[in-house]
């Protein structure tokens, strides 16, 4: 199994998809309790939401599912949300605070499955260094999804666009902003930038607006295209429908933006 899938364009935006693998090694899923098989922290089906919207983007898939380690995660395993309940480098429970293991992940455990983390971000690396030979400034647009009502994580109903861009250090204002407003004009919609989720470490570690590397994150509340939060995580065609303009409208600014600066 290649722990990383690649869709190579040529335009300036490349969509990070950490999230939505489920791929996890026999020798790792046989630690996994029974809750922890259920893979329920997924992003489900964000690769096929995120399908054909912006036909010249470069894709950077992980394979792997984020229990076996979360490549949206500091590798040094320091917390990005101090002052929140978060989830590790290697999650020792779920969403719910609830044991995902058989035996608590160890340290070395860890080591040995840093490979797969370093697999994601070497590619996203290299895409990122082979589209700033061809563009000015380049996107990534960070993929995610969520379920809408995780008390461990969050207080009350996430909005359905979670936008975030680490308080603007991530990348130019005017990006966000236009993201901020295609939400705005989709009135069956709620948006926040920068609320409960302000970009995870893809978003932290490759935002450097000033040298033309500009990072967003997009984190979406799942009712917005599953047809229940709840497994088995189907996709909705119909809700699916009316999301997916809303996207590609978003995808389309962020090109614009990056192919405007010189």
């Amino acid at each position: 199994m290649n722990p990383v899938e690649i869709i190579r364009g040529n335009g300036p935006v490349i969509l990070g998809q950490p999230h939505c693998g489920t791929f996890v090694p026999p020798e790792v899923r046989a630690c996994l309790n029974e809750q922890g098989r259920l893979l329920a922290d997924t992003d489900w089906h964000v690769d096929r939401l995120y399908d054909g919207l912006l036909s010249d983007a470069t894709i950077v898939r992980a394979n792997f599912h984020r229990y076996v380690i979360d490549a949206n995660r500091d590798p040094s395993g320091r917390s990005l949300y101090s002052s929140h309940n978060t989830t590790g480098l290697i999650p020792q429970v779920s969403f719910e605070n609830v044991p995902i293991w058989a035996e608590p992940v160890g340290d070395k455990e860890v080591e040995t499955r840093l490979h797969f983390h370093s697999a994601y971000h070497g590619a996203l690396e290299a895409e990122l260094q082979r589209l700033r030979k061809r563009h000015a400034a380049v996107v990534v647009f960070d993929c995610h999804s969520i379920r809408s009502e995780i008390p461990f994580l969050f207080d009350d109903r996430l909005p359905d666009f979670n936008i975030g861009d680490n308080n603007g250090v991530t990348c130019g204002r005017a990006l966000t902003r236009s993201v901020a407003d295609v939400c705005t004009q989709a009135p069956d919609y709620s948006h926040v930038v920068n609320g409960r989720f302000h970009g995870g470490w893809t978003t932290r570690h490759y935002g450097r607006p000033a040298e033309g590397v500009h990072a967003i994150q997009m984190e979406l509340a799942q009712r917005t295209y599953l047809v229940a939060e709840a497994p088995p995580f189907r996709f909705s065609e119909e809700k699916a429908a009316s999301l997916r303009p809303i996207l590609k409208s978003i995808l389309s600014e962020i090109e614009r933006f990056a192919l405007e600066r010189i």
